[in-house]
């Protein structure tokens, strides 16, 4: 089936998915914001380190032929949050939110589906908060909707996120997600409503959608990639040092990070804690204090970040909501076994007591059970990293743009009928 996909900002799921399409034969468009190419003065002005932003924009010069951009409201959106200009990028109110960059984003490509229609195009790949627009055109022209959920349903967030401002309310002003106003919400179920088949990355995404109120189409999950294992690690050994854990994330209690500091209060002695992210927010008393304690670092770069995890001895992500989580494969392809929750990715792709851990969401005895246990017999983590490298050698993205595209392949009777 030739697609068009659509994503204003890519990521590296959308590119991978994109690059599978290219591969099969499949990708009629892609509709993006800021798309940059070699050769471009753009993608040369990104070799300056102060627009090294830039260079996350840059593709492979294969898509360009398939390539449309519209970069107004993105541009907008990285210079003025740049210039720290906040009141022009306040969620959905902003004139360079994000919000406002995925509506005109969605809107434009709406505005150009009928003419594509007459070369040929035959469905829309979309995402969400950026699909609404573009299916309501896809459906009066007869085309097939394809949606993307990449985190979780915000109902099933709402309902399993609220006991967090009871059990924790010292952590609930970093609940930011809860800002969202029901105007957007409810686009959000109006997206799912006009799909033709969803796409998720993880079993609990699927299982968040059982929340909705109203029919669903077929939803298909196909986890994502990882990254390229090219290194073994070498794993020092527990004798005269702690063991270095390591945490890469929001730091919002969606993410369980007070679980975390739980897990390791008096542990100071045996193990270290490093702790890598943005605040939610700035005045959060208990984050602040937390953070005293341990190795905080704000801000790193994909490249510093594998780094990062490759220096550490175990990777604890205790989140409570997450569509995938890209650092569960990002840490496992380093050869650093992940401790994660339930309520990640982490059920299809980790061996629980094999190749990393699977532990009840909202739970720092659980954490900490596992990290005695790392204590106690220090060379599982050599046993579980050589696994967790072994697991991602099976699953590079390659992999997953294959699956894509086979799975977006067999819609094609669908669409002929």
């Amino acid at each position: 089936m030739k697609l068009l996909v659509s994503h204003p900002t890519l990521n590296a799921n959308s590119k991978n998915l994109v690059t599978g399409l290219l591969k099969e034969q499949q990708l009629f468009k892609l509709f993006t914001s800021i798309a940059i190419f070699p050769g471009q003065l753009l993608f040369k002005l990104g070799n300056n380190p102060k627009l090294k932003d830039l260079q996350r924009r840059s593709l492979d010069e294969t898509w360009q032929p398939y390539t449309r951009s519209r970069s107004f409201f993105e541009f907008g959106r990285l210079l003025t949050s740049k210039f720290k200009l906040d009141f022009l990028i306040t969620h959905e109110k902003g004139f360079f939110c994000i919000d406002k960059v995925y509506q005109k984003h969605d809107k434009w490509v709406a505005d150009n589906l009928s003419e594509l229609k007459k070369e040929g195009l035959l469905g829309v790949y979309a995402y969400e908060d950026g699909a609404l627009s573009t299916f309501k055109a896809a459906k009066q022209l007869g085309l097939y909707c394809i949606y993307d959920l990449p985190i979780g349903y915000w109902k099933s967030a709402r309902l399993l996120m609220q006991k967090e401002f009871d059990i924790n309310p010292a952590w609930s002003d970093t609940l930011i997600g809860f800002n969202d106003s029901l105007g957007k919400l409810s686009k959000k179920d109006e997206e799912l409503a006009l799909a033709d088949v969803i796409f998720v990355a993880s079993s609990f995404t699927k299982k968040t959608l059982e929340n909705y109120r109203g029919n669903l189409p077929e939803i298909k999950v196909i986890p994502y990639g990882f990254p390229a294992v090219t290194r073994k690690k070498y794993y020092e050994p527990l004798l005269d040092r702690k063991l270095k854990i390591l945490f890469i994330g929001g730091l919002s209690q969606r993410k369980g990070i007070s679980y975390l500091f739980d897990a390791v209060e008096k542990m100071e002695d045996k193990v270290e804690l490093t702790i890598v992210g943005h605040k939610a927010v700035s005045n959060c008393e208990a984050l602040n204090q937390a953070l005293e304690k341990h190795n905080w670092i704000p801000s790193l770069s994909h490249d510093e970040v594998l780094e990062c995890m490759y220096e550490h001895d175990v990777f604890v992500f205790p989140s409570l909501f997450e569509g995938f989580g890209l650092v569960i494969t990002e840490a496992m392809s380093q050869g650093i076994p992940v401790i994660t929750t339930n309520r990640t990715a982490g059920p299809d792709l980790i061996e629980h007591g094999k190749d990393g851990w699977i532990v009840p969401a909202g739970s720092s005895k659980a954490i900490k059970e596992v990290i005695i246990q790392i204590l106690e017999k220090p060379e599982i983590l050599e046993q579980f990293g050589f696994a967790a490298q072994n697991k991602a050698q099976t699953r590079p993205w390659s992999v997953y743009g294959k699956e894509m595209a086979d799975a977006l392949s067999s819609l094609k009777d669908f669409v002929n009928n």
